[in-house]
Formats: structure tokens, C-alpha cells, sequence
């Protein structure tokens, strides 16, 4: 199985200097080689370039331009023009399906803030200094770095990514490794509902409460993008002192909120991995979930609108996007694959509103957000533990009927 390490670098001046220039060089790269396919299509006769051809002409563009990207690794160079051809391939796969996808965008210096290196040995080099009390990684152009490693890296090491974010540099690594045992069975099963009020309910009559980290770091984030606001729109090169310091306050309170989701998605899936045998969950398409609604033209005024409830939906898709449902789903599959236990998603349709004890199914059996009553029975419960527990069935039904 492969799995993947993120350390935190600990550069000098000068190397940190390297790393930007190292990020500056691979983002002309990509933005060039677009531009080179915009002008293809456009003005020769709609001719496609595709990644062979670009990644033939490197050899001449490292001669051409020593200074600038003959010094970097060959192999990271191709990896950023893969890149490019991943995003143009995802474009016409979405253009195929009906989607309405966005065309590949040039990148600013600031919007491009991750270098591959497809192999390890191929212009990079995990721990460098293997005598050396510090852990290092060797990078072409840069030199040997400093690494706080924080735990051991097992197996054998295949790519090296480094990466910015804010004024911090990382390095992502990915092992080859053995699959690990499986945990101790349990016999337990579980069905869990991802929710608003609640991050998670669960099946047994358990919640674990969303921690909103999002809306608690509002007001600072306000305060920041305000103080932000108040600059002129100017390039990194051309920023003030207290420009940047602006920019950089903003990006460390992103930052913030993104590593307390990430903390909390991994806890939570790591608590149910260790407690239960079998997992489901609701198939949510939550990119749909959290769409904008239609607007509404008013038939008898041409021009105007009529209320579509946005603002509303606006508020309920913010909330959405701040329990970071989609985040714990991927970390709680990847857990359970590690740890040897099954997790299922099953369909979310009437789930809450479906009566465990009957199975009559109405709108009208879930009165409120939390409260459920049966129509038929009169079984009340709270909606969410109902929910999980529906869920729990349908996953049983599911594994039941396709056995591994």
C-alpha cells in the first residue's frame, strides 16, 4: 500500500530563497507550456500539443534559459508539465459528460505552490545524510534541508513533492509499504448521519458535536481580509512591509482553520476505526449540496427576479463547507483500509424520514430538525440517531447481498 508523509522543512535563508525561485521557475514552466497549447488550438488550425511534444522541447528550453531552468531537476520539470496535461485531460472528460467545465487557468507565482519529483534519487534524496543526527532532504538546486521529522517513515520512499503554504515549506512524501495487520475484531457495527447541528450521529444514540471552527474564526477573518481589503491589488515582488504582513495574517488564519478540520476529521475516524468492524455511511454528493440555488425570473416583469430563498441556502452552504464532510469521508475510508475494517456508503434518500419500527416513510414523520414522530406507529426518536440507523440497514442489506 502506499502512504504518504508530510514534514515540516527547516530551510535557511538562502534556501528558502532557492525554494521560492524554485516555484517561480516550475510556475513559468507550466504557464508557458499553456500558453503554448492556447496558441495551437487557436491559431494553427486547432492543432493539439500534448505532453510528448512539450516534454521534448525541455532540453532545448534548460539550454536556452541555464540560469533559470537548467538548474532544476529535469525530472520535476516533466512532472509539472504532466500537470498541465492532467488538467486538460480532466477539462475534456468533463466536457464529455455534459459538464461545464472551466478552461486550465494560468498560474500566478502564489497560486503555484507545489513541486513534484516523480522519483526518489532522480534530483532529490530522502534523508541525504543518513550519519547526520537530522533528518535532511537533498533537492537539486536548493541543497541539503533540514526536516522535522516527527515519526519514522516506513518503507521504501517513491516521490518527493515540496510544497508551500503561507511562509512555511513542507516536504510530502510517499512510502511503498506492506500492508499493515488488521486491528482486533469487535463485532461491532455502526451506522453514522453527517449533520449541521451535530457533526455526526450515530446508530447507538451517540453524537459528537460539530465544532463550527470555520464560524468561530469569523470575526477575526473578517477583521483581517478588512484590514487586507484596504491595500491596492499588487504583485508579491511590488507588496509594502505591511501589505504583505496583511496577506500573510489572512493565510495563517486559513491555515489555522484548515489544520483544527483536518485534526478533527482524523480523531473522529480514527475513534469509530478502533470501535467498530463495519461503518456506513450516506452516499452524499455534496458538491451538489452546497450549488447556489436557480434564479427565479418573474414572468410578469421582465428583467427582475423573484426571491429564491439565496441567502438562506448561502448561509446552509457555508455551514456545509465548514464541517468538512467531504475531508472525514476520505480520511475514514483510507483508515479503514489500513486498519482492515469495511466501510459502505449507501443511498441517503429517506433515511430520516423512514420509521425504523414500521418502515412507514412521510414527510411528515420528521416534524422538526431534530425531532422524529411516526405518522403510523407513533415511535419517536431523535431524526439523526433515526437516520443512522436506517443508514446501518441499508449498508447491512448492501454487504449482505455483494460478499467480499
Amino acid at each position: 500500500m502506499i502512504r504518504a508523509y508530510k514534514f515540516l522543512l527547516r530551510p535557511t535563508v538562502r534556501q528558502a530563497q532557492a525554494l521560492a525561485e524554485m516555484l517561480r521557475d516550475h510556475c513559468s514552466l507550466y504557464n508557458g507550456a499553456l500558453q503554448e497549447r492556447r496558441d495551437a488550438y487557436r491559431h494553427v488550425s486547432k492543432t493539439s500539443v500534448k505532453y510528448g511534444g512539450q516534454s521534448a522541447q525541455l532540453k532545448d528550453i534548460r539550454a536556452f534559459d541555464p540560469e533559470r531552468q537548467g538548474r532544476w531537476s529535469f525530472s520535476s520539470q516533466q512532472a509539472t508539465l504532466r500537470r498541465l496535461d492532467k488538467a486538460f485531460a480532466a477539462f475534456f472528460r468533463r466536457v464529455k459528460s455534459g459538464e461545464t467545465p472551466g478552461y486550465p487557468r494560468f498560474r500566478g507565482v502564489n497560486w503555484f505552490d507545489t513541486v513534484d519529483f516523480p522519483k526518489d534519487g532522480d534530483g532529490c534524496r530522502w534523508n541525504s545524510t543518513p550519519h547526520d543526527p537530522a533528518t535532511r532532504v537533498r533537492l537539486q538546486g536548493v541543497g541539503h534541508v533540514k526536516v522535522n521529522q516527527h515519526r519514522a517513515v516506513a518503507g521504501r520512499v517513491k516521490t518527493v513533492s515540496v510544497k508551500r503554504e503561507g511562509r512555511r515549506w513542507f516536504v510530502v512524501l510517499t512510502a511503498e509499504q506492506d500492508q499493515p495487520p488488521p486491528l482486533p475484531v469487535t463485532g461491532s457495527v455502526v451506522g453514522i448521519d453527517l449533520g449541521i447541528a451535530n457533526f455526526l450521529a450515530d446508530s447507538d444514540g451517540r453524537f459528537v458535536p460539530n465544532p463550527r471552527h470555520g464560524r468561530k474564526a469569523a470575526a477575526k477573518l473578517q477583521a483581517a481580509q478588512q484590514t487586507l481589503s484596504r491595500f491596492p491589488r499588487r504583485n508579491a515582488k511590488d507588496r509594502t512591509a505591511n501589505h504583505q504582513r496583511a496577506v500573510d495574517k489572512v493565510a495563517q488564519l486559513h491555515g489555522k482553520v484548515r489544520r483544527q478540520r483536518l485534526d478533527h476529521a482524523h480523531k473522529t475516524a480514527l475513534g469509530l476505526v478502533r470501535e467498530h468492524d463495519f461503518i456506513a455511511h450516506e452516499d452524499l454528493k455534496i458538491r451538489n449540496m452546497s450549488k447556489a440555488p436557480a434564479p427565479k425570473p418573474d414572468p410578469d416583469q421582465a428583467g427582475t427576479f423573484l426571491p429564491n430563498g439565496a441567502a438562506a441556502k448561502a448561509g446552509l452552504n457555508k455551514s456545509i463547507n465548514d464541517a468538512g464532510w467531504g475531508v472525514f469521508l476520505t480520511i475514514l475510508h483510507a483508515k479503514a483500509e489500513s486498519a482492515g475494517r469495511e466501510v459502505i456508503a449507501v443511498d441517503s434518500r429517506n433515511t430520516s424520514r423512514e420509521c425504523p419500527e414500521c418502515g412507514h416513510t412521510a414527510k411528515g414523520n420528521r416534524p422538526s430538525q431534530e425531532k422524529f414522530h411516526c405518522l403510523a406507529c407513533s415511535h419517536t426518536a431523535h431524526a439523526d440517531t433515526v437516520g443512522a440507523t436506517n443508514v446501518l440497514r441499508a449498508g447491512l442489506v448492501r454487504r449482505n447481498a455483494n460478499p467480499a
